[in-house]
């Protein structure tokens, strides 16, 4: 007989909840070993014994055919003395401790789960909840750890016994599967008008009815409520903007498959590989030409915001309609998002014809999750929907527990344990009570998932920030104060994996100095200011009033020019007094306010995004911009705004005009990283802020810097913009020593 090997092995990583025990029992009955599995704090806890090629077999197979929800992160090894016992159990976890475990963030219906849904002889035929160990919510149900049933919103559905037996048989896809259940035992789907009646007829049948017909109707999504119309219909989009009150800001798409969706958009593999993954994010894609969407979607915007359905109720709903939805969040203005059912009445029923929805609970709201292919890469511009909560990994791992308060716009907050970081959804702008609430609630709810007590506390130090005051209200923490524009260049670093030191670059809107265009050396422990814009004054009200910050810029240049008539009698009035600005974001402003394509803006980022859609790819000039060099090095961003000025009053076309500051400022962000190389000896740059969402100067950038001989770092998993400023706080938390 050959002789028996025996091994402990302890894997971590997201590993409950997705069938892995299911998967080791299989996998070692397969292959006639012996030994149990079970969970416990971390992950998951594996005996197995039996002949050394078994064994060794098993230890391959497990992460090369682990279930497509799990994610290894690390896998401990232990040899020990056989047994000789035989048989494969699956055993009960260890109750102590299991917070720790890692709960996964929603995913979309797997092959199997549809191919049942569209099948007519499953039992689960057309059934809007369908679920596997594979597939389905998790995040959004849970309401406490540990993961099991009882601690989700699925604990008001008793299984009937054909679920029970499923859930309870180690051989079948929904093993302890917390959302299993069937049209006999779980959620129930209706639809009811504005007033909260039940509407008789098939719920999805009935809605796509009143779909077709031009109405609004609010969805109930995984994470919050939707209101829909045909991506098509313009009477019934310009209907829903008008309701709404939400005059410009683009709305998502969400198509059936993708197909459906290459007759709206350039998708290429890349950008097919996202739609189709199991998260569902939103992809901000290039529209085609005759795309058939309502010039009210998305007015202005050369792309689409293009999406797959996220859950078996949407791919019924889009299936019975037969063609793209187009969708706005389920709130008014910068409202949080609807997602408990009398809330959405109240709120929604001026908006809303009709609400499809059901009874099964969210327990954690959720946007949709954002991403734009920029510079070759997807990079994120919102991390929300199926990628909350799962952790990035830092490079230092923290000594101890982190909470990162974030900022006020865009906020999310972020939780590290030893290489762990979580960053939390993205939840909106603090200012507005309700989303202060909802963050307020959101961090004790994450820290009672990760059984996690922040013991270092690192925030903004802008006392007038809501994150920055509930900072210095948690007891018993020590804090850490980062500067903003270093938290933007630590995210950046610790979303490549990288220490630093570099030279860092944050293009941003101002801050709460009035800064926004800063050149700075920067690592994970501190930073140093090397150069900025050139500061102009910044008139009151010019965050709202793009044209107040042109007048800042040009003063009595080109007094002929339209933007100067439009607003003649208040334009001399801009020219000084404090604050002064260096905030690249209203330099933005300033030129799409010259070129008269907004003076007045309904949303944050509204007048660089329109600059960004007007500039005329093909062009290839740059406006120039001098650079005194210097401790620090000044750009004089004022140059390009009178260049643009200059071609304007020329009559020079004006996305000739968009074109030529975008690629000034690119080159101009190139040579002041030239000059410092030379001063400081570094050569790699990390582009961080806001204004990198825009891609034409994030392309334009990437290009002339690597083209100078620069390694370029940039955003990719988190956004560039506020909402990714609190893993930069986390990281530089963890990184700093501590007396």
């Amino acid at each position: 007989m050959a002789p028996l090997k025996r091994i402990d092995v302890h894997v971590e990583g997201l590993v409950q909840g997705v069938g892995f025990r299911a998967f080791v029992c299989s996998l070692a009955n397969r292959l006639g070993l012996a030994g149990r599995v079970r969970n416990d704090a971390d992950g998951v806890f594996i005996e197995v014994e039996g002949a050394l090629a078994g064994v060794e077999e098993f230890l391959t197979a497990l992460e090369r055919d682990a279930p497509a929800l799990s994610e290894i992160e690390h896998v401990t090894i232990v040899s020990a003395e056989p047994t000789g016992h035989s048989g494969f159990t699956i055993a009960a976890g260890d109750p102590s401790g299991l917070c720790r475990a890692l709960v996964r963030a929603d995913s979309a219906p797997c092959d199997d789960c549809l191919r049942e849904l569209a099948d007519p002889a499953d039992r689960r035929h057309r059934h809007p909840f369908i679920t596997c160990a594979r597939c389905g919510p998790r995040f959004t149900i849970v309401r406490g750890a540990p993961c099991d049933r009882q601690l989700t919103t699925m604990a008001g559905f008793a299984m009937c016994p054909a679920c029970a037996a499923e859930y309870d048989d180690p051989g079948n896809r929904r093993f302890q599967s917390q959302p299993t259940c069937c049209p006999a035992c779980g959620p129930r789907l209706r639809l009811h008008d504005a007033r909260g009646t039940e509407l008789c007829g098939d719920p999805i049948t009935s809605a796509a009815t009143l779909l077709r017909a031009g109405r609004v109707v609010a969805v109930k999504g995984p994470g919050g409520y939707h209101l829909a119309v045909p991506a098509a219909h313009e009477q019934a989009a310009a209907t829903l903007r008008g309701r709404k009150h939400r005059e410009e800001r683009p709305f998502a798409i969400m198509a059936a498959d993708l197909a459906q969706a290459r007759l709206l958009c350039d998708v290429d593999d890349g950008a097919a590989d996202l739609l189709t993954s199991r998260a569902r994010p939103v992809v901000v894609l290039p529209r085609r030409a005759g795309a058939p969407v309502a010039g009210s979607v998305a007015p202005g915007d050369r792309g689409l915001g293009i999406m797959l359905p996220a859950t078996p109720l949407h791919h019924l709903l889009l299936a019975e309609l037969g063609e793209p939805l187009a969708l706005a969040a389920g709130n008014v203005r910068d409202e949080p998002v609807a997602h408990e059912d009398a809330d959405a009445l109240t709120r929604l029923g001026g908006i809303a014809d009709a609400f499809l929805v059901h009874d099964r609970p969210i327990h954690v709201r959720t946007d949709d999750s954002v991403l734009r292919p920029m510079a070759g890469e997807m990079t994120v511009l919102r991390r929300a929907r199926g990628y909350a909560p799962e952790p990035l990994v830092l490079r230092r791992p923290a000594p101890r527990p982190v909470l990162a308060c974030g900022a006020r716009l865009q906020s999310t907050f972020c939780l590290a344990q030893g290489r762990r970081a979580f960053v939390s959804h993205h939840i909106g702008d603090l200012e507005h009570p309700d989303t202060l609430r909802t963050y307020v609630e959101s961090i004790d709810h994450y820290c009672g998932l990760l059984d996690l007590r922040p013991q270092l506390v690192a925030h903004d130090p802008h006392p007038g920030y809501p994150s920055t005051r509930h900072a210095l209200e948690i007891p018993g923490a020590e804090l850490v104060p980062v500067p903003h524009h270093h938290a933007h260049i630590a995210a950046c670093l610790a979303d490549n994996g990288v220490p630093g030191p570099v030279l860092g670059v944050v293009l941003d809107g101002p801050d709460g100095a009035g800064l926004g265009g800063e050149f700075l050396r920067a690592d994970l422990t501190g930073c140093r200011r090397l150069g900025h814009l050139a500061a102009v004054p910044m008139p009151a009200a010019a965050v709202r009033q793009p044209w107040r910050m042109a007048a800042a810029y040009l003063r009595d240049d080109h007094p002929d020019l339209d933007v100067v008539r439009r607003h003649a009698g208040e334009w001399a009035g801009q020219f000084s007094g404090p604050p002064d600005t260096t905030s690249a974001g209203l330099l933005f402003d300033a030129v799409a306010a010259l070129l008269g394509l907004r003076d007045k803006i309904t949303y944050e980022g509204q007048a660089g995004a329109e600059l960004e859609q007007h500039a005329d790819p093909a062009e290839t000039g740059a406006y120039p911009a001098s650079l005194t060099p210097g401790d620090p090095l000044v750009v004089t961003a004022a140059d390009l705004v009178r260049a643009a000025a200059t071609d304007l009053a020329g009559g020079v076309d004006t996305h000739v005009i968009a074109a030529r500051f975008h690629n000034g400022v690119a080159a101009a962000v190139a040579a002041a990283c030239a000059t410092l190389r030379q001063a400081t000896g570094l050569s790699t740059v990390a582009l961080s802020g806001s204004v990198f969402q825009n891609a034409f100067l994030l392309e334009g950038t990437v290009r002339r810097l690597r083209a100078a001989g620069f390694r370029v770092l940039r955003h990719v998993r988190v956004p560039p913009h506020d909402g990714g400023l609190s893993l930069g706080q986390a990281a530089v938390a963890a990184a700093r020593p501590r007396a």
